[in-house]
């Protein structure tokens, strides 16, 4: 009796674990190609701010984070650096600094959803023309699926 319940259990702690890396390394897989080094630059060079993500943020853990430099400008938002990867990622603006999930909660109304992250070493996303980002202060990378909190950087 005591056989099959542990064949059971240690079957159903490989299958959760198999499910569990399948969700983080899809993403990953199945990622589209970095922008290339003219893309950055010229994204980098349209930009009115810069600013940081740091790896140290209050709601970032070791799944949830990011590191480099965000580029804000009227038509593009780009980063150099990472972020970790991870399923539906959206690209969000906040008038006010937001390093945790229950900050990004609290202001979601007030943010501007700007679009999807493909890419997790360099991104580029277009601002679509009903966002002024001079209304704002504040990129947030959010994974909308699991609603966790991955990275932000003050930008003014």
């Amino acid at each position: 009796m005591k056989k099959p319940v542990i064949l059971v259990m240690t079957h159903l702690i490989f299958a959760v674990t198999g499910f569990v890396a399948g969700i983080y390394a899809l993403p990953i897989l199945t990622a589209p190609e970095a922008p290339s080094a003219d893309e950055m630059a010229s994204a980098q060079a349209d930009a009115t701010y810069q600013g940081q993500f740091l790896r140290d943020l209050k709601g970032s853990d070791f799944l949830h984070w990011g590191k480099g430099t965000v580029s804000v400008g009227s038509r593009l938002i780009s980063l150099q650096g990472r972020i970790a990867p991870g399923p539906d990622y959206k690209l969000y603006l906040s008038p006010e600094f937001v390093e945790t999930e229950a900050e990004f909660e609290r202001l979601k109304p007030a943010m501007a959803r700007v679009g999807d992250i493909k890419t997790f070493e360099n991104f580029i996303v277009s601002v679509p023309n009903d966002i002024d980002i001079n209304r704002y202060n504040t990129v947030i990378v959010w994974c909308e699926s699991f609603g966790e909190f991955i990275t932000s950087a003050s930008y003014k």
